[in-house]
């Protein structure tokens, strides 16, 4: 995980240099400043050299100011290295999330992913910029002191040296306490953005419903179990502290103890038990900085961990490496015998043969649950067959770019996306490069084109969270609008208007007529009324085609269709 997070400092790796050599200098005056103390009170203060000593103390003052500087830099130039570090992860772990399957989509809930996007990546960041500089200086800060001490007087550095492993060894284990913890806290805080993308993106039907009160009690369950997760983790970072607090003040205490034990026995004298006093304190500082390392390390590798799952999951619907784009010229398609299933136990599609031609316009129906939708998520690769084959073409869907498939594959669904923009970018996003009058020609197509100029800004107009300022037929149009401008060869329509009241319906199947010319057409349809004429219908029952022909044959047939046919217009 660590190579991983190293990869991303590579493109920023001036900005880091900059960083270490700052701490560099640091580590440097922190150790100079003893030695520069113990020179000067045990030749310069003796001999009366006050001018020399004055001066050296003015130079210290000055290195203490370049240290201040370095410390600016550190700040600023480490913080921003940072940033630049968690934009790059941040970027990858999009551009991943962009490439899994809805597979993935269907199991993660949008609010963990959020969590993975925004929390975690803090902390990574946190780790990239203070743990190599903290370690750096408290590295070479420890190590430096301790030299210096064996060279005054080993007896008295020896009790040192023994003090800092037992406190590694202790950091260490209450580290690893911290670091299961706040794995622990980040799972519960995913929980939490989950309810509460949940709660808000819902909020329109629990308002309906009156159950504000229902969504406030399911919050408050997620905020308590994060509470107590949160509880866990200070408890490990309350015992982390303590141990670090105890060092922190025994270590000076047995130097004193033992270097006054020295003096009694005149083996030391006070100037060297002063310089070994300074020493200890500056180490005592970057002892400091390890333990927050230490915290710092813990959050930072549960969140790169959380990182390094998702960036290590592979799409289940993969390409070929010798995969060529998907050129379409007439639209024909081919389902040769294929079977589906979400997992081992729960096939979908059994065994079923369907041939369109170009062109051809094909309604699919059928009761719920049949694997209508599942066929047609098939066809633009959105899942792959587990057996059989589909063809475009006579292209096998695999054999070609999942991109140029999905390019020559309109799809409208029943449950249609607005993005939180204007109308214009909503259409536009059929064809992002498309001028504005292919928009306005496309919204025209679509029937929208009047509608639009009657809102406030026309095709500026804001339509808010998911579209709602629009009613849910021009959310509709809009998302014809977007087909006409994509201009594919194929068309898939699920259920796309089964939302919508009869009149709306009606207005709107003007629209997709204009939209099927010319193009092979897959409709999918619970209002068989909708569908009466398509150039074929398709009834499929339990993953297999039951019935198949036009509208007069299939009523001639008095089977399923039939049935389906004359209940719903008892029922109207």
């Amino acid at each position: 995980m660590l190579r991983t997070l190293f990869h991303f400092f590579k493109p920023h790796r001036k900005l880091f240099a900059i960083d270490m050599m700052c701490a560099l200098v640091v580590a440097a005056i922190d150790l100079a400043f003893p030695l520069v103390s113990r020179y000067a009170m045990y030749n310069l203060l003796p001999g009366r050299v006050y001018g020399v000593f004055f001066a050296l103390m003015v130079s210290v003052a000055l290195f203490y100011v370049l240290r201040s500087v370095c410390y600016y830099f550190m700040t600023y130039l480490g913080h921003t290295f940072g940033v630049h570090v968690e934009a790059d992860i941040r970027s990858a772990l999009f551009h991943k999330l962009q490439t899994l399957d809805f597979e993935f989509y269907d199991k993660n809930r949008t609010g963990k992913l959020m969590s993975r996007l925004t929390g975690d990546l803090f902390e990574i960041t946190e780790l990239a910029h203070h743990g190599p500089e903290d370690l750096l200086i408290s590295i070479l800060t420890i190590i430096g002191s301790l030299v210096f001490m064996f060279m005054m007087e080993w007896r008295l550095a020896l009790i040192v040296a023994v003090l800092i492993p037992i406190f590694l060894v202790i950091v260490m284990n209450r580290r690893r306490n911290m670091a299961a913890a706040s794995s622990n806290v980040k799972v519960k805080l995913a929980s939490i953005n989950s309810e509460i993308e949940s709660s808000i993106s819902g909020i329109r039907t629990s308002k309906a419903f009156a159950n504000e009160g229902v969504e406030q009690e399911r919050f408050r369950e997620s905020n308590d179990t994060y509470i107590n997760a949160k509880k866990g983790y200070y408890k490990a970072m309350g015992s982390f502290n303590a141990s670090q607090e105890f060092f922190m003040c025994i270590m000076p205490c047995a130097v004193i103890a033992f270097g006054g034990y020295l003096i009694m026995k005149n083996q030391l004298n006070y100037i060297d038990l002063i310089t070994f006093t300074l020493f200890v304190n500056t180490f005592v500082t970057p002892i400091r900085k390890m333990s927050n390392f230490a915290e710092i390390f813990a959050n930072g590798m549960a969140g790169l961990r959380r990182f390094s799952e998702i960036m290590e999951m592979k799409p289940q619907v993969t390409e070929k490496p010798d995969a060529k784009p998907l050129t379409v010229r007439e639209g024909r398609i081919d389902i040769n015998d294929i079977s589906f299933a979400y997992n081992e136990n729960a096939e979908v599609i059994d065994h079923l043969d369907l041939h369109v031609k170009p062109g051809e316009t094909v309604a699919i129906v059928g009761h719920s649950g049949g694997g209508k939708t599942t066929l047609c998520q098939l066809i633009p690769r959105f899942y792959d067959v587990t057996e059989g084959a589909i063809l475009i073409d006579g292209t096998d869907v695999r054999d070609v770019t999942k991109a140029s498939i999905r390019q020559n594959v309109g799809i409208v669904q029943q449950d249609v996306f607005i993005f939180a923009d204007t109308i214009l970018e909503n259409i536009r996003y059929g064809r992002p490069g498309a001028t504005f009058e292919e928009v306005v020609e496309a919204a025209k197509r679509a029937e929208i084109y009047s509608d639009i100029l009657e809102m406030p800004d026309q095709f500026d107009t804001y339509v808010g969270e998911r579209g709602t300022k629009l009613s849910g037929g021009q959310k509709q149009r809009v998302s014809i609008a977007r087909i006409f401008l994509k201009d594919p060869r194929i068309l898939i329509l699920d259920e796309a208007t089964s939302a919508l009241d009869t009149i709306t319906e009606e207005r709107i199947q003007k629209s997709f007529d204009e939209l099927s010319r010319g193009r092979t057409t897959l409709v999918i349809a619970h209002r068989l009324a909708t569908v009466r004429g398509a150039d074929r219908i398709v009834v499929i029952e339990d993953g297999r085609i039951a019935e198949e022909g036009s509208h007069e044959e299939l009523l001639e047939r008095n089977g399923e269709y039939a049935r389906l046919y004359h209940t719903q217009q008892l029922s109207e």
